[in-house]
Protein backbone atom coordinates (compact mmCIF):
# COMPACT_ATOMS: atom_id res chain seq x y z
CA UNK A 1 0.00 0.00 0.00
CA UNK A 2 1.07 3.35 -0.88
CA UNK A 3 0.65 6.19 1.52
CA UNK A 4 1.09 10.01 1.29
CA UNK A 5 0.08 13.32 2.57
CA UNK A 6 -0.34 16.86 1.63
CA UNK A 7 -0.41 19.83 4.06
CA UNK A 8 -3.57 21.43 3.74
CA UNK A 9 -1.69 24.94 4.67
CA UNK A 10 -0.11 24.78 1.46
CA UNK A 11 -2.66 24.50 -0.47
CA UNK A 12 -4.00 28.31 -1.89
CA UNK A 13 -7.49 29.00 0.23
CA UNK A 14 -7.10 25.45 1.90
CA UNK A 15 -9.44 22.65 1.19
CA UNK A 16 -12.45 21.52 2.58
CA UNK A 17 -12.85 17.99 1.97
CA UNK A 18 -16.79 17.27 3.27
CA UNK A 19 -17.80 20.65 1.61
CA UNK A 20 -15.93 19.63 -1.59
CA UNK A 21 -17.25 15.62 -1.95
CA UNK A 22 -20.56 16.47 -0.46
CA UNK A 23 -21.81 19.82 -2.42
CA UNK A 24 -23.78 18.45 -5.16
CA UNK A 25 -20.64 17.95 -7.81
CA UNK A 26 -20.06 14.39 -7.58
CA UNK A 27 -21.66 11.23 -6.99
CA UNK A 28 -18.46 8.63 -7.61
CA UNK A 29 -17.22 8.90 -4.24
CA UNK A 30 -17.77 7.36 -0.90
CA UNK A 31 -17.43 7.92 2.61
CA UNK A 32 -16.47 4.96 4.68
CA UNK A 33 -19.24 5.10 7.71
CA UNK A 34 -22.09 5.22 4.98
CA UNK A 35 -23.48 8.26 5.70
CA UNK A 36 -22.58 10.52 2.18
CA UNK A 37 -24.93 13.34 2.05
CA UNK A 38 -27.03 13.23 5.16
CA UNK A 39 -25.68 16.00 6.09
CA UNK A 40 -23.85 15.61 8.69
CA UNK A 41 -20.44 16.45 8.38
CA UNK A 42 -17.50 13.89 9.76
CA UNK A 43 -14.35 15.88 9.91
CA UNK A 44 -11.77 12.99 10.37
CA UNK A 45 -13.64 10.47 8.05
CA UNK A 46 -12.20 8.75 4.78
CA UNK A 47 -13.43 9.55 1.23
CA UNK A 48 -12.46 6.70 -1.36
CA UNK A 49 -13.79 6.01 -5.27
CA UNK A 50 -11.60 3.79 -7.78
CA UNK A 51 -10.29 5.69 -10.69
CA UNK A 52 -9.08 3.43 -13.93
CA UNK A 53 -9.36 0.18 -11.02
CA UNK A 54 -7.09 2.07 -8.54
CA UNK A 55 -8.71 2.44 -5.95
CA UNK A 56 -8.17 6.03 -3.72
CA UNK A 57 -8.86 6.52 -0.10
CA UNK A 58 -8.60 10.29 1.01
CA UNK A 59 -9.08 12.01 4.42
CA UNK A 60 -8.27 14.99 6.28
CA UNK A 61 -6.82 14.83 10.02
CA UNK A 62 -4.85 17.48 12.50
CA UNK A 63 -4.91 20.24 9.14
CA UNK A 64 -3.11 17.42 6.87
CA UNK A 65 -4.80 15.26 3.87
CA UNK A 66 -3.75 11.86 3.67
CA UNK A 67 -3.93 9.40 1.21
CA UNK A 68 -3.87 5.71 0.63
CA UNK A 69 -3.71 3.67 -2.64
CA UNK A 70 -2.30 0.83 -4.46
CA UNK A 71 0.40 3.38 -6.15
CA UNK A 72 1.78 6.37 -5.81
CA UNK A 73 -1.72 8.75 -5.85
CA UNK A 74 -0.58 11.63 -5.46
CA UNK A 75 -1.07 13.33 -8.84
CA UNK A 76 -4.69 11.23 -9.14
CA UNK A 77 -5.54 13.36 -5.61
CA UNK A 78 -4.59 16.49 -6.77
CA UNK A 79 -6.89 16.02 -10.36
CA UNK A 80 -9.39 14.80 -8.87
CA UNK A 81 -9.54 17.01 -5.87
CA UNK A 82 -8.01 19.70 -8.00
CA UNK A 83 -5.47 20.83 -5.34
CA UNK A 84 -3.08 23.23 -7.75
CA UNK A 85 -6.17 25.27 -8.21
CA UNK A 86 -5.78 29.15 -6.35
CA UNK A 87 -8.38 29.19 -4.83
CA UNK A 88 -7.65 32.19 -2.75
CA UNK A 89 -7.05 34.39 -6.06
CA UNK A 90 -10.50 33.00 -7.79
CA UNK A 91 -12.28 34.05 -4.64
CA UNK A 92 -10.74 37.43 -4.89
CA UNK A 93 -11.25 37.65 -8.44
CA UNK A 94 -14.86 37.24 -7.91
CA UNK A 95 -17.51 40.36 -8.40
CA UNK A 96 -18.40 42.03 -5.47
CA UNK A 97 -21.58 40.83 -5.43
CA UNK A 98 -23.17 40.10 -1.60
CA UNK A 99 -24.80 36.92 -1.67
CA UNK A 100 -22.03 35.71 -3.55
CA UNK A 101 -19.89 36.98 -1.08
CA UNK A 102 -21.45 35.22 1.51
CA UNK A 103 -21.52 32.32 -0.49
CA UNK A 104 -17.74 32.44 -0.40
CA UNK A 105 -17.01 33.01 3.42
CA UNK A 106 -19.34 30.23 4.04
CA UNK A 107 -18.01 27.91 2.61
CA UNK A 108 -14.28 28.58 2.25
CA UNK A 109 -12.07 26.05 1.32
CA UNK A 110 -14.90 23.82 -1.12
CA UNK A 111 -12.68 23.48 -4.41
CA UNK A 112 -14.13 21.56 -7.81
CA UNK A 113 -13.72 18.43 -8.52
CA UNK A 114 -12.49 16.91 -12.03
CA UNK A 115 -14.60 13.53 -12.28
CA UNK A 116 -14.01 11.03 -14.68
CA UNK A 117 -16.09 12.26 -17.94
CA UNK A 118 -18.32 8.56 -18.50
CA UNK A 119 -19.13 7.96 -14.90
CA UNK A 120 -19.95 12.08 -14.14
CA UNK A 121 -22.49 12.21 -17.49
CA UNK A 122 -24.31 8.69 -15.92
CA UNK A 123 -24.41 10.44 -12.49
CA UNK A 124 -25.89 13.48 -13.68
CA UNK A 125 -28.41 11.65 -16.27
CA UNK A 126 -29.69 10.37 -13.20
CA UNK A 127 -29.95 13.41 -11.37
CA UNK A 128 -33.11 15.09 -13.13
CA UNK A 129 -36.05 15.32 -10.23
CA UNK A 130 -33.70 13.79 -7.83
CA UNK A 131 -32.19 14.81 -4.18
CA UNK A 132 -28.21 14.38 -3.86
CA UNK A 133 -28.84 11.40 -1.28
CA UNK A 134 -30.62 9.38 -3.75
CA UNK A 135 -28.96 10.21 -6.37
CA UNK A 136 -25.75 9.29 -4.66
CA UNK A 137 -27.55 5.88 -3.69
CA UNK A 138 -28.19 5.16 -7.76
CA UNK A 139 -25.13 5.65 -8.29
CA UNK A 140 -23.87 3.65 -5.67
CA UNK A 141 -26.47 0.75 -6.55
CA UNK A 142 -25.38 0.95 -10.53
CA UNK A 143 -21.31 0.16 -8.90
CA UNK A 144 -22.43 -2.61 -6.93
CA UNK A 145 -24.36 -4.43 -9.69
CA UNK A 146 -22.62 -3.56 -12.97
CA UNK A 147 -18.81 -2.40 -12.01
CA UNK A 148 -15.81 -4.49 -10.89
CA UNK A 149 -15.10 -5.20 -7.59
CA UNK A 150 -11.65 -3.99 -5.95
CA UNK A 151 -10.33 -5.39 -2.81
CA UNK A 152 -8.30 -3.03 -0.92
CA UNK A 153 -6.61 -3.41 2.65
CA UNK A 154 -8.85 -5.68 3.36
CA UNK A 155 -11.49 -3.40 2.10
CA UNK A 156 -14.09 -4.42 -0.67
CA UNK A 157 -15.15 -1.40 -3.34
CA UNK A 158 -17.00 -1.39 -6.47
CA UNK A 159 -15.57 1.03 -9.42
CA UNK A 160 -18.32 2.51 -11.67
CA UNK A 161 -18.98 0.79 -14.58
CA UNK A 162 -17.69 0.92 -18.06
CA UNK A 163 -19.74 1.48 -20.89
CA UNK A 164 -19.40 -1.96 -22.24
CA UNK A 165 -20.54 -3.09 -18.31
CA UNK A 166 -23.53 -0.94 -18.51
CA UNK A 167 -24.35 -0.96 -21.71
CA UNK A 168 -25.09 -4.72 -20.74
CA UNK A 169 -27.77 -4.18 -18.54
CA UNK A 170 -31.20 -4.00 -19.58
CA UNK A 171 -33.52 -1.13 -19.10
CA UNK A 172 -36.33 -3.51 -16.69
CA UNK A 173 -33.10 -4.45 -14.75
CA UNK A 174 -32.31 -0.59 -14.43
CA UNK A 175 -35.88 0.04 -13.59
CA UNK A 176 -35.84 -2.72 -10.98
CA UNK A 177 -32.96 -0.64 -9.30
CA UNK A 178 -34.75 2.28 -9.13
CA UNK A 179 -34.10 4.26 -12.30
CA UNK A 180 -37.65 4.24 -13.34
CA UNK A 181 -37.86 7.07 -16.53
CA UNK A 182 -33.85 7.01 -16.68
CA UNK A 183 -33.25 3.99 -17.02
CA UNK A 184 -33.76 3.77 -21.22
CA UNK A 185 -31.21 6.81 -21.48
CA UNK A 186 -28.75 5.66 -18.98
CA UNK A 187 -28.85 1.97 -21.37
CA UNK A 188 -28.45 4.13 -24.76
CA UNK A 189 -25.98 6.53 -23.25
CA UNK A 190 -24.05 3.62 -22.45
CA UNK A 191 -24.41 1.56 -25.52
CA UNK A 192 -23.35 4.71 -28.16
CA UNK A 193 -19.72 4.87 -25.83
CA UNK A 194 -19.02 1.87 -25.85
CA UNK A 195 -20.14 1.34 -29.71
CA UNK A 196 -17.83 4.32 -29.88
CA UNK A 197 -20.30 6.62 -32.06
CA UNK A 198 -19.52 9.49 -29.38
CA UNK A 199 -17.56 10.04 -26.33
CA UNK A 200 -18.13 12.66 -23.41
CA UNK A 201 -14.41 13.20 -23.37
CA UNK A 202 -14.19 14.72 -26.67
CA UNK A 203 -16.20 17.51 -25.86
CA UNK A 204 -12.80 18.92 -23.28
CA UNK A 205 -11.50 19.91 -26.98
CA UNK A 206 -14.48 22.37 -28.22
CA UNK A 207 -15.14 26.02 -26.98
CA UNK A 208 -17.91 26.15 -24.60
CA UNK A 209 -20.60 26.54 -25.75
CA UNK A 210 -19.85 23.88 -28.91
CA UNK A 211 -18.68 21.09 -26.17
CA UNK A 212 -22.10 21.80 -24.27
CA UNK A 213 -24.29 21.01 -27.61
CA UNK A 214 -21.96 18.37 -28.34
CA UNK A 215 -22.68 16.46 -25.14
CA UNK A 216 -26.52 17.02 -25.76
CA UNK A 217 -26.41 14.75 -28.41
CA UNK A 218 -26.36 11.55 -25.69
CA UNK A 219 -30.01 10.55 -24.98
CA UNK A 220 -31.51 11.91 -21.56
CA UNK A 221 -28.78 14.85 -21.77
CA UNK A 222 -30.33 18.63 -22.33
CA UNK A 223 -28.16 21.88 -21.80
CA UNK A 224 -28.56 22.04 -17.89
CA UNK A 225 -26.56 17.98 -17.10
CA UNK A 226 -23.85 19.13 -20.14
CA UNK A 227 -23.16 22.07 -18.26
CA UNK A 228 -22.86 19.66 -15.07
CA UNK A 229 -20.77 17.19 -17.04
CA UNK A 230 -18.36 20.29 -18.23
CA UNK A 231 -18.27 21.85 -15.26
CA UNK A 232 -17.47 18.63 -12.92
CA UNK A 233 -15.19 16.48 -15.27
CA UNK A 234 -13.44 18.12 -18.48
CA UNK A 235 -12.65 21.73 -16.82
CA UNK A 236 -14.85 24.30 -18.26
CA UNK A 237 -15.00 26.65 -15.52
CA UNK A 238 -17.16 28.72 -17.09
CA UNK A 239 -20.04 26.69 -16.73
CA UNK A 240 -23.12 27.64 -14.97
CA UNK A 241 -25.66 24.92 -14.92
CA UNK A 242 -29.34 26.25 -14.56
CA UNK A 243 -30.51 23.64 -11.94
CA UNK A 244 -33.77 24.74 -9.41
CA UNK A 245 -31.36 26.58 -6.83
CA UNK A 246 -29.81 28.67 -9.53
CA UNK A 247 -32.90 29.26 -11.44
CA UNK A 248 -34.20 30.34 -8.38
CA UNK A 249 -31.13 32.56 -7.97
CA UNK A 250 -31.42 34.47 -10.61
CA UNK A 251 -35.24 35.10 -10.17
CA UNK A 252 -34.52 36.41 -6.70
CA UNK A 253 -31.29 38.30 -7.27
CA UNK A 254 -30.20 38.43 -10.75
CA UNK A 255 -33.55 39.30 -12.52
CA UNK A 256 -32.23 41.13 -15.55
CA UNK A 257 -30.24 37.89 -16.29
CA UNK A 258 -33.22 35.69 -17.42
CA UNK A 259 -33.10 36.17 -20.78
CA UNK A 260 -35.81 33.54 -21.83
CA UNK A 261 -33.62 30.37 -23.44
CA UNK A 262 -31.60 28.58 -21.78
CA UNK A 263 -28.61 30.05 -24.10
CA UNK A 264 -29.07 33.14 -23.24
CA UNK A 265 -29.83 33.09 -19.80
CA UNK A 266 -26.26 31.24 -19.36
CA UNK A 267 -24.55 34.03 -21.14
CA UNK A 268 -25.88 36.81 -19.26
CA UNK A 269 -25.17 35.08 -15.80
CA UNK A 270 -22.04 33.55 -16.61
CA UNK A 271 -21.02 37.53 -16.96
CA UNK A 272 -22.58 38.78 -14.00
CA UNK A 273 -20.87 35.38 -11.94
CA UNK A 274 -17.19 36.37 -12.89
CA UNK A 275 -17.08 34.71 -16.37
CA UNK A 276 -13.96 32.56 -16.67
CA UNK A 277 -14.45 31.59 -13.02
CA UNK A 278 -18.14 31.54 -13.35
CA UNK A 279 -18.33 27.80 -12.23
CA UNK A 280 -16.87 27.78 -9.24
CA UNK A 281 -19.29 30.65 -8.19
CA UNK A 282 -22.25 28.80 -9.28
CA UNK A 283 -21.12 25.45 -7.43
CA UNK A 284 -21.13 28.49 -3.85
CA UNK A 285 -24.20 29.78 -4.53
CA UNK A 286 -25.53 26.10 -4.99
CA UNK A 287 -24.47 24.57 -2.16
CA UNK A 288 -24.95 27.97 0.31
CA UNK A 289 -28.91 28.29 -1.13
CA UNK A 290 -29.33 24.27 -0.75
CA UNK A 291 -28.10 24.33 3.26
CA UNK A 292 -27.91 27.58 4.49
CA UNK A 293 -25.42 29.77 5.64
CA UNK A 294 -24.03 26.78 7.73
CA UNK A 295 -23.61 24.65 4.83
Amino acid sequence: METGTIPTDDLSGGLDLYRTLESGQTYLWRRADGDMYTGTPAPEAWYYTVVDDTPLRVRIRDGVLEWESTTDAEPLVRRLLRLDDDLEAIVDAAPDDPLLREAYDAHRGMRLVEDPPFGTLVSFICSAQMRVSRIHDMVSTLAREYGDEIRFDGEQYYAFPTPDQLAAATEAELRELGLGYRAPYVVRTAEMVAEDEVHPAAARDLEYEAAREYLCQFVGVGDKVADCVLLFSLGFDEAVPLDTWIKSAIADHYPDCDRGSYAATSRAIRGRLGGEYAGYAQTYLFHHLRTGDDG
